[in-house]
């Protein structure tokens, strides 16, 4: 499987130039599997510590057309996050689209509050769990962004069977972190690790430091992306995923609670 992961910029709209060219260089790739950074689209809400309704309103919209966007990209699968209305504020949610059908794959639980980052005004929890989702043959887990930080929970997706662990996220220029975080969960998993993030800033915006990242089951390496390649593929091979479990730290099971095999299907909306 071919996989591709990004660093798209801050305040991106389908329809435009710049959303033109990303889907032609998408085009050219011919990636069977897309990960995207966190709620692509529009401006960062969390860069404001008061909730404002119309601007909450404005991102579920413009993620709506976003989807459409990606969906009409005919990438196989394609793994994003969007923000949806969760009674009084919003779930940041972690989605799936395959062969464009939009399937619900996980709800961001852990929220930073701090300066450019107050996802917790804006966000909670409507779907709670980390369950690792099986589609057309990948078995799949996602840790949004701040997640990546709770090792525990990449080590679980391990212990479901995660062959990919993907991490969307919206992080500043400080990488060292993110680097160490992203490739801890590949070696306590066993599972390859994939994330996108923003990149640059618009009005009180932080600055997005981009850096798509790509780590081997077990720790390694892939890639990255960077201002002059904004987009990298490689070849995804389940069997090392599956392989790299049988491997130390992997099979160490302590005294974690392992959750009965995950969902074999993803809930549909």
């Amino acid at each position: 499987m071919k996989i591709a992961y990004v660093e798209w910029p801050e305040g991106l709209v389908p329809g435009t130039g710049i959303w033109d060219a990303i889907r032609d260089s998408l085009r050219l790739a011919a990636p069977d599997i897309l990960v995207t950074n966190e709620m692509p689209f529009g401006p960062w809400l969390a860069a404001s510590a008061a909730f404002d309704r119309d601007q909450a309103n404005d991102s579920v919209l413009r993620h709506e057309d976003g989807v459409h966007a990606l969906a009409a990209l005919g990438i196989p699968l394609v793994i994003s996050s969007r923000p949806r209305w969760a009674g009084e504020r919003l779930a940041n949610e972690a989605f799936a689209l395959r062969a464009g059908h939009y399937l619900p794959l996980h709800q961001k639980h852990y929220f930073p509050d701090e300066p450019g980052w107050y996802e917790a005004a804006w966000f909670q929890t409507a779907m709670p769990g980390f369950d690792v989702v099986a589609l057309d043959g990948l078995r799949v887990g996602v840790l949004l962004c701040t997640e990546a930080m709770f090792n525990e929970r990449a080590r679980l997706y391990g212990l479901q069977g995660a062959d990919l662990i993907a991490v969307p996220r919206a992080t500043g220029e400080s990488l060292d972190a993110w680097r160490t975080a992203c490739e801890m969960a590949a070696v306590v998993s066993g599972s390859y690790v994939v994330s996108a993030n923003r990149v640059g800033r618009q009005g009180d915006s932080p600055r997005f430091g981009g850096h798509g990242l790509a780590y081997m089951p077990g720790g390694g390496v892939i890639g990255e992306t960077s201002t002059l390649c904004a987009m990298n593929t490689f070849i995804l091979d389940v069997a090392k995923a599956r392989e790299a479990k049988q491997h130390y730290p992997c099979y160490v099971f302590g005294k974690l609670s392992v959750p009965a095999a995950g969902r074999s299907t993803p809930h549909a909306y």
